[in-house]
């Protein structure tokens, strides 16, 4: 029978809370990469396996390598850094406003880091050539690898104090994630990659808000 559609999932898997831990472990020094991978991609081989018994056409990792969908460029990508909400608010312009989006959140202002532009962006790395290249050894199904888009890297990399140090304006910043982003996409098109999808969540602001130019989602 014809198939009418392809079925895939969106990117992100939960995480044990084995992983987890490993994680923070990892960020604190107390973890070495190779333990934390080493669980990573046990818990990589358990989504794999899931999916494929699920009957899904196009696999993906569940991101079990990443501190978060796009704060883990921040290991890859030069003149950035990982900080959590609570330390941006000594450099954010509006401070009440900023304030009040973290009253609204439904966890500590600590826990969630965001990556933030503080020099000239470069590509350390591939961001997820790595990913691509072990899912590739665990099925033969479709794969498909995925990156924050450049809106979202561009909204959540910019502070005004610490980014126009290295950039005149977002444009400018912007056009450099682009460039990094598009030689992803090309390293990953050449390795032989089926899909790639680009993570915009924050665009949902521009098409159902009156006023786009808050800081609201990051």
């Amino acid at each position: 029978m014809e198939q009418n559609f392809q079925t895939t999932q969106v990117g992100s898997w939960p995480r044990s809370r084995n992983l987890l831990k490993m994680l923070r472990g990892y960020q604190k020094g107390a973890v070495s990469r190779a333990d934390f991978t080493a669980v990573a991609e046990d818990e990589i081989r358990r989504t794999v396996d899931l999916q494929e018994q699920a009957g899904l056409d196009i696999l993906v990792d569940g991101e079990h390598r990443r501190e978060s969908f796009y704060a883990f460029v921040t290991e890859k990508i030069g003149g950035t850094t990982l900080m959590s909400l609570a330390e941006m608010l000594d450099y954010v312009e509006d401070k009440a406003e900023f304030e009040e989006m973290l009253r609204t959140m439904d966890m500590p202002a600590s826990a969630v880091k965001n990556p933030t532009c503080i020099g000239k962006l470069s590509r350390r790395e591939p961001l997820a050539l790595e990913d691509f290249h072990f899912m590739r050894t665990l099925t033969r199904k479709p794969v498909k690898i995925t990156l924050p888009g450049p809106y979202l890297l561009t909204r959540s990399m910019w502070v005004t104090a610490l980014t126009r140090k290295a950039y005149r304006n977002h444009k400018k910043m912007a056009d450099d994630i682009v460039r990094i982003l598009r030689d992803e996409l090309i390293d990953l098109r050449d390795a032989g990659c089926d899909f790639v999808q680009f993570d915009e969540p924050v665009l949902t602001e521009v098409v159902m808000s009156e006023e786009c130019d808050r800081r609201t989602f990051m």
